[in-house]
């Protein structure tokens, strides 16, 4: 097997040799947004770093992983309020997703698995992923990093740790940021996220959402006017690179078994 792992780093003639139908595809996407003032925006560097750790993990399990480039730009939504942010269109997204199943299934390319970094980007990933599979027999499987993260969380570090560690801005982005780039957070900026904000007169229970008499509310509000620190219920301080170990690992275990057990043998209609 090939050393090199990047698509980026292939050769025309290693593809052609590479890249056959026994292959498997990773396909990592984030977003450059606000992720707390102590860490850096572009969470797709997290999610490319994590495909590449699913992909070594995979290849030693026996399967040929490579890893495509990046999509660095989320799907807009409530975080375009971020200074410096890039997001673009939902159509986009599900356009530059569309002509990258397009490409790779041109080249007998099938067995490919989505590496996501940003909720902003599910509802393209899931339209895109069922338009495959309706007209191609392409079953792709979409594996959100931080969602799964939230539910490892509780037993990496307990329950109560875990409740105040996680949200937006706390865990798992920011352990998992100490943990591959140390050098690019701001401990010094680091604080417990703000608490009691407020939109005409109304509590704000989240980024997207009022309370209202016990209940959630969607009302069309930005991050910004949530949280003005990017971190949203929870503690940034209880993060840790050793936290940020322990979740990569996990989450590469996650990520090579599914590859090695369902996509590597073919998910197609």
């Amino acid at each position: 097997m090939i050393d090199k792992i990047r698509m980026a780093e292939l050769t025309s003639q290693e593809a052609r040799e590479h890249l056959d139908d026994k292959a498997v595809v990773l396909l990592p996407m984030g977003s450059l947004e606000d992720q707390g003032i102590h860490a850096p925006m572009g969470d797709y560097l997290a999610a490319d770093l994590m495909a590449m750790e699913i992909a070594k993990a995979a290849r030693a399990d026996g399967v040929a992983t490579f890893v495509a480039p990046v999509i660095p730009f989320g799907g807009k939504d409530y975080f375009e309020s971020s200074h410096g942010g890039i997001s673009i269109s939902h159509a986009t997204l599900c356009g530059i997703l569309d002509d990258m199943f397009g490409c790779l299934h041109r080249h007998g390319i099938r067995k490919l698995m989505i590496v996501n970094g940003h909720g902003g980007n599910v509802p393209a990933i899931t339209e895109v992923a069922l338009r495959w599979r309706q007209k191609a027999g392409l079953f792709v499987p979409s594996m959100y990093l931080w969602q799964v993260a939230y539910g490892e969380l509780p037993a990496l570090i307990g329950a109560d740790k875990a409740a105040k560690s996680s949200g937006h801005g706390g865990d798992p982005l920011t352990s998992v940021g100490l943990h591959f780039y140390p050098d690019l957070l701001r401990p010094d900026l680091v604080r417990p996220s703000p608490t009691g904000s407020a939109i005409k007169g109304l509590t704000i229970s989240g980024f997207s959402t009022i309370s209202y008499d016990g209940a959630k509310i969607q009302v069309p509000i930005e991050a910004l006017e949530a949280t003005e620190t990017g971190a949203y219920g929870c503690d940034p301080t209880l993060c840790s690179a050793e936290t940020g170990s322990a979740l990569t690992a996990r989450l590469a275990a996650i990520g090579a078994g599914l590859v090695r057990d369902h996509v590597a043998r073919g998910l197609h209609d």
